[in-house]
């Protein structure tokens, strides 16, 4: 057994097979992802959301724009929490301007998040928090893939990949479980990417520093997703049946968003050659939509978690449920990355069961922080 253990740690990066497979289904969605998703309406129809109070991050572009501004339109109350107020207060103008005459006027405000900031993290779920009142859906939409750049790290130190697609939202909803609770049932729905599939993580270098594996934009990007994906199955598992709260991760498909802007210019170029394969941001969001609304995803969630069932739900481009990753299913490591993520974010490693109690916690970023 120990031979097996220390076996399993020395695993530096995904086997050729697993990577061969991981890229085979990346083009794959590419190439048939409208095919499959032909059932899907667009926009994705949406049930009178009323009552229902929903926090979008990433939301002034892009696959977050559509989905803000789509629950907005039924009725729901939007949190836009954004790094960039006024582009958010901007757009909250237009889309009032344009819904005049409608019905109701829509229910949107601004809060401000910068997810390159974790002490920013934690300011902003305090503020939620003390308003005392219901969260009913969590939307972890905002990420980067700097194609091309040179690694850049956040001033919490890490690189930024990690830091804005998994970690700052890991501790979002940490920190958001209180009011979670408040609005159960609730959701906490991650917009991950079909690009985990060629993702590895090596718990004991997160940053890619060590040398052990070459940096590259695609590989800070991956290496993120999958974490998001370990540290969802596991949060999946440890939030009791009775806090109501179901933790679901989506794959947008392959979307024409603000990611082109980091694209090299032959890759853009290939973006708007190839209009038929790339889904629109209106597109993108339904899969995101459809896991923040539909009735049957808590049901989907339960059952998961009564089957003992190695990963968390995910659901795919065309609202479908489907397996993550390979290496996704990695037990062992899925519960390294949530120690890890714990440790790198300020929380004590029983923070969910603490907070889900009502107990307060102590995290190391925000007022605390020094």
């Amino acid at each position: 057994m120990a031979t097996t253990t220390s076996s399993k740690k020395k695993k530096e990066a995904l086997g050729w097979m697993e990577w061969l497979r991981g890229w085979l289904y990346v083009v794959y969605e590419m190439l048939f992802q409208r095919i499959t998703a032909s059932h899907l309406h667009n926009p994705m129809p949406l049930p009178p959301l009323n009552d229902i109070t929903c926090i979008v991050t990433g939301s002034t572009s892009g696959i977050g724009r559509e989905i803000a501004r789509q629950l907005a339109e039924s009725g729901a109350h939007v949190v836009m929490a954004v790094r960039n107020t006024k582009a958010a207060q901007d757009l909250i103008q237009k889309w009032q301007n344009d819904w005049s005459g409608m019905g109701l006027p829509l229910n949107v405000e601004v809060m401000e998040l910068d997810l390159l900031s974790l002490d920013s993290v934690v300011r902003f779920a305090e503020a939620w928090n003390s308003r005392l009142g219901p969260l009913h859906v969590l939307i972890n939409n905002a990420g980067i893939f700097s194609i091309g750049e040179p690694q850049k790290f956040s001033k919490d130190g890490y690189e930024e990949h990690m830091q804005v697609n998994h970690l700052a939202p890991a501790l979002l909803s940490v920190l958001l479980l209180p009011s979670l609770v408040k609005g159960s049932p609730s959701r906490i729905i991650n917009v991950n990417s079909v690009m985990h599939y060629v993702g590895f993580v090596d718990t004991e270098d997160m940053n890619v520093v060590s040398g052990k594996r070459k940096y590259t934009s695609l590989v800070g990007y991956s290496s993120s997703k999958l974490a998001q994906v370990m540290f969802s199955s596991v949060l999946h598992k440890r939030l009791p049946a009775e806090a109501g709260i179901s933790v679901v991760c989506v794959s947008p498909g392959i979307v024409h968003t603000n990611v082109a802007r980091d694209l090299p210019r032959v890759v853009q170029a290939a973006y708007h050659l190839i209009p038929y394969f790339i889904f629109s941001p209106q597109e993108g969001s339904r899969s995101a939509l459809f896991a923040a609304t539909d009735p049957q995803v808590p049901e989907y969630c339960e059952l998961l978690k009564a089957d003992e069932w190695p990963v968390g739900a995910f659901l795919s481009q065309d609202c479908r449920p489907t397996n993550p990753s390979e290496e996704a299913h990695n037990t062992e490591t899925s519960h390294e990355v949530w120690e890890k993520t714990l440790e790198m974010i300020g929380l004590p490693s029983d923070a969910v069961e603490r907070l889900i109690e009502g107990e307060d916690i102590i995290c190391w970023y925000g007022a605390n922080k020094g």
